[in-house]
């Protein structure tokens, strides 16, 4: 009996760190990864630096894991009713462990970007404070959240250009990009569980397309006109705007969850235009390599 009880207990254990995993959302923390090479892009420093580099990507593990990990923690109760399938109100992971593990990536976060500046560091806790307080209070104001979680992506853009201090003292508006594209996605999914409104999705669909044009805008002040980003801005364009005009025409849940899905993916390729922006089309196509990764992990956990 002993021997079956222990046999049994080593089955149960792969199980629970693959929902331990599913609480990090892989696909996700790889999109967040792809901010922090745009980030080293703007700076000039992309490939100069391997301590900073993976300094940098420990970091934004650790709190773009922590924040979605406490999003489930806060959202338990409602999960239970809406997706009791999700690691914590199926039990598959525990409460205390999901808060362990939170509270670890957060400090992983913040621990690794000692080394690379003051500025670093102070970007990491800010992120960590505004990824609580959206997980908190945030997503639940119809305007303030969407802005909420926009910051906390665009405090992570700032934390790879923290690489060089005096880049995010220069060009700290270039966070407006992922602020309002990620502004765009958190408003559309308001309705990925019961459906959404036709407004919504205009509004939506209003920012990416202020997206769109603040990326050739910056291609004009800061390229002149290069054509080296005209691929990757050609991609995003395609990836999104039919699903999300679809999301605006049906907004139905899984239209809407479609295109949140498509939408967070495609953060990879926005910070592609991005890089290839400020680093040409080697920094482009360097980023854009996590697409098909996010892609495929995106296949086997949940984006959303």
């Amino acid at each position: 009996m002993i021997q079956l009880s222990t046999t049994r207990e080593t089955l149960k254990f792969p199980q629970k760190i693959l929902a331990y995993v599913q609480l990090m959302r892989p696909a996700n923390i790889v999109t967040a990864w792809a901010d922090i090479l745009a980030g080293l892009a703007v700076s000039g420093i992309l490939f100069d630096d391997f301590a900073i580099l993976a300094c940098l990507m420990i970091a934004t593990t650790g709190l773009y894991g922590g924040g979605i990990v406490f999003n489930d923690v806060f959202d338990v109760k409602l999960d239970s009713q809406e997706r009791p399938e999700r690691p914590l109100p199926s039990h598959r992971a525990s409460l205390g462990g999901a808060i362990t593990l939170g509270c670890s990536l957060f400090l992983l976060g913040i621990g690794a970007t000692v080394y690379v500046s003051f500025i670093s560091t102070i970007l990491a806790v800010s992120v960590a404070v505004l990824a609580l307080i959206y997980d908190t209070w945030g997503k639940h104001h119809p305007l303030l959240g969407p802005l909420n979680m926009g910051l906390c992506r665009g405090g992570n853009l700032w934390l790879g250009m923290s690489a060089s201090v005096s880049i995010v003292q220069e060009k700290w508006y270039l966070a407006l990009i992922p602020i309002t594209y990620i502004a765009a996605i958190t408003a559309i999914s308001r309705g990925e569980v019961k459906g959404g409104q036709r407004i919504t999705g205009i509004v939506s669909l209003g920012l990416l397309t202020g997206v769109l044009g603040g990326l050739l805008s910056l291609n004009w002040i800061f390229a002149d006109y290069s054509l080296a980003m005209l691929p990757f801005w050609v991609l995003f364009a395609v990836m999104l705007l039919p699903s999300w005009i679809n999301a605006m025409s049906h907004p139905d849940a899984e239209n809407i969850r479609r295109a949140v899905k498509m939408g967070v993916i495609s953060l990879i390729i926005l910070n592609a235009t991005i890089g290839a922006i400020f680093g040409g089309l080697t920094a482009g196509l360097s980023i854009l390599l996590l697409f098909p990764l996010s892609k495929s992990l995106a296949q086997l956990f949940s984006v959303t």
